[in-house]
């Protein structure tokens, strides 16, 4: 049972921090510019780089969708796995496959220049501002 001191001193440290309701419950109107680039490194097609936006605190999944509906030339497809999230089937027309050994891996580009494989997928990974998040066609 939660008593009124409790709910006092929770209430007290909301207030002592500025911001905090307001950020969260108006994230939507706060965004950050991101780069996605898509890449295939089993054909030889030239990188393409999208510009988006992703939410404060919002995963790649939405700024992905975002960018789906404001650009034509940008589509993906995925599919919910109940125990993992979504798993990224294609992007703009091109298939993983399991007989190829091919799927659509995440990378993300950080500030130092450093490319890193993140242990989250699309329907976790958070971006930071102007990040670059690289979607790369390749094999297994």
């Amino acid at each position: 049972m939660v008593t009124m001191p409790a709910l006092l001193s929770a209430a007290l440290l909301l207030l002592l921090l500025p911001g905090t309701l307001t950020r969260i419950y108006n994230s939507e109107l706060e965004f950050s510019p991101i780069d996605l680039v898509v890449e295939n490194s089993l054909e030889n097609t030239p990188r393409m780089t999208y510009s988006t936006q992703v939410a404060y605190r919002g995963i790649l999944l939405g700024a992905m969708e975002r960018l789906k509906a404001s650009n034509t030339n940008f589509t993906f497809n995925y599919t919910m796995n109940e125990n993992y999230g979504p798993y990224l089937e294609s992007v703009n027309g091109v298939a993983g496959n399991d007989t190829d050994h091919t799927y659509w891996e995440l990378l993300v580009k950080t500030h130092d220049g450093k490319i890193i494989r993140p242990d989250v997928g699309i329907g976790c990974y958070i971006p930071r501002t102007n990040e670059e998040i690289i979607l790369k066609f390749t094999k297994w």
